[in-house]
């Protein structure tokens, strides 16, 4: 690894090559501050993130950190032990950018959320307050509203007699679910960027129905003093929705009027072959059709929520993204908006049902580091037994969130790479096993050398993870509190993950996000729009 300073930074951002900047810290504290373009890879997980986000080992990398405690460093060393050849150090890190003068970024999803404020403008998307729709809803008008988010999101609040489309089906589904043109069609999301985004699909598709965004999402309709529903599960029909031919004439229009390319099965291997590109192969379907059966070597990646989070799937700019769907529709849609974003030769790719193999939900990443551990794990049954007779204490490394919605009774939260924090174990004399558990066991078992670098008690894995004690049915404890808003450094808290101040958390990331597309001109690194025809 090599260091470099800001400047050098800044021109490598603009010169067009291929380049990954990569934080190394947790997100809670990228998320305080951090490069426009940069994508989080923190220590505690690299080895599950990185060789995804990094798919050709020679492609540029820099890394990144906060300017102190050498994170950055020990994350380039990572890198280039698992073979990425062009690795660099941003000397100083985010300090000494700000300090040559360039803008720093709060906020996860950076360029997404930014381009979601650009697109409002440069669009004229229209949009209606939560008063309005509520009116609107009040007097029986021919309208239906549809939330833009994933289930699981929708589930947790909802705009009362809504139905869950994720952003990536709304061009595609239309059809079905409005199905006449005086049909009023209200798009929202918990926030701006997937409501703007949804509703701008549809108008930009050629759907003749007045389509609108709704202002400031569930957020601002909880200020407007309106009640979110809870628990609600009306979602989309499966399988081919009506109107899906003429969905497909629409999302290719949209895709040819930005420049996306369009792949074929006959050239899509050679295309995979050429190895001095680095290349993402995402299928933007459903994630119940991606189990169902997809591409060998493809990554499940929601059309909508690839648009608003693509750094959580792609690193590289300058590289090129193959999407692919089974109906023509979906990945020219999403490739359409990743040109206009701005940075990748983007590709779409219809597969072939013959060509759809590999079967099952998205695999657990690949992680070497993790299998050569050798660590004695428990079953859940044994942990439950063990812990019943006060034989053993457990550190949980489930992220934040996942930690307060349900954890072992008794059990410490912790973060790989970090878990002194918690010394010391082994209070009894080191005579009880300390037990790792994680969501994923990869996770745990990578803890393992820290963990008995800091204890002289045995150290053991839950085996199959947190996925396995939930399976066996045994109790988990809820507590919204544990940990505290401010330990929750793995995590860049929403709004109503906050446990205080949850309005005016929601106030300031609405200001935010509409003050994006101001600090984004400022920075001058965005390449929005270039792709129009």
């Amino acid at each position: 690894m090599r260091p470099i300073d800001a400047p050098a930074l800044k021109g490598w951002i603009a010169d067009g090559r291929e380049l990954a900047i990569l934080d190394a810290r947790e997100e809670g504290e990228f998320g305080r501050s951090h490069l426009f373009w940069a994508v989080p890879c923190s220590l505690s997980r690299a080895e599950l993130r990185a060789r995804a986000l990094l798919p050709r080992r020679s492609a540029r990398v820099c890394c990144v950190d906060g300017g102190e405690g050498g994170l950055a460093e020990r994350l380039a060393a990572y890198l280039e032990g698992i073979g990425c050849t062009d690795v660099s150090v941003l000397a100083g890190g985010t300090p000494a950018w700000e300090a040559a003068g360039f803008v720093l970024f709060s906020g996860v999803n950076v360029p997404s959320k930014a381009f979601g404020e650009w697109v409002e403008h440069e669009y004229g998307t229209p949009s209606v307050d939560p008063a309005e729709l509520d009116a609107m809803m009040r007097s029986g008008a021919d309208m239906v509203v549809l939330d833009s988010r994933p289930m699981d999101e929708f589930r947790n609040m909802s705009i009362p007699g809504a139905v869950d489309v994720p952003g990536g089906e709304l061009v595609y589904r239309i059809g079905a679910l409005a199905p006449r043109p005086e049909t009023t069609v209200v798009v929202n999301c918990a926030g701006r960027t997937r409501s703007i985004m949804g509703a701008e699909s549809l108008r930009s598709a050629g759907v003749p129905n007045r389509v609108v965004a709704l202002r400031n999402g569930t957020m601002g309709w909880e200020l407007a003093g309106l009640r979110c529903a809870r628990g609600e599960t009306a979602g989309f029909p499966a399988g081919v929705p009506e109107g899906a031919a003429l969905a497909r004439e629409r999302a290719a229009a949209f895709a040819s009027a930005r420049g996306v390319q369009e792949a074929d099965a006959a050239g899509f291997p050679a295309l995979l072959e050429q190895g001095e590109r680095t290349t993402y192969l995402l299928d933007v379907r459903d994630p119940a059709e991606y189990a169902a059966g997809h591409l060998p070597g493809s990554r499940s990646a929601p059309g909508g929520q690839l648009v608003q989070a693509t750094d959580r799937w792609v690193a590289v700019r300058g590289a090129r993204i193959v999407l692919v769907d089974d109906d023509g529709v979906r990945a020219r849609m999403a490739a359409g908006w990743l040109r206009e974003l701005g940075g990748w030769e983007v590709h779409a790719l219809a597969a072939r049902p013959e060509d759809l193999t590999e079967r099952g939900a998205a695999p657990s990443p690949e992680c070497p580091e993790a299998d050569a551990v050798p660590a004695e794990t428990v079953s859940p049954a044994e942990l439950s037994a063990l812990l019943a007779a006060n034989g053993a204490e457990v550190v949980q490394l489930s992220r934040s969130l996942e930690f307060r919605e349900g954890h072992i009774a008794g059990a410490r939260w912790g973060v790989r790479t970090r878990l002194a924090a918690l010394a010391p174990f082994g209070a009894d004399g080191g005579r009880r096993p300390v037990v790792l558990a994680a969501e994923d066991e990869a996770v745990a078992r990578l803890a393992v050398p820290e963990l008995r670098g800091l204890t002289t008690a045995p150290v053991r894995v839950l085996e199959g993870g947190m996925g396995a004690w939930r399976a066996a049915g045994l109790p988990l404890r809820a507590d919204r509190r544990t940990p505290a808003d401010a330990a929750c450094v793995d995590a860049y808290l929403r709004p109503y993950d906050r446990n205080e101040g949850v309005e005016d958390a929601m106030r300031e990331y609405l200001s935010w996000e509409v003050d994006l597309v101001r600090e984004v001109a400022r920075d001058g690194d965005a390449r929005f729009g270039r792709a129009r025809a």
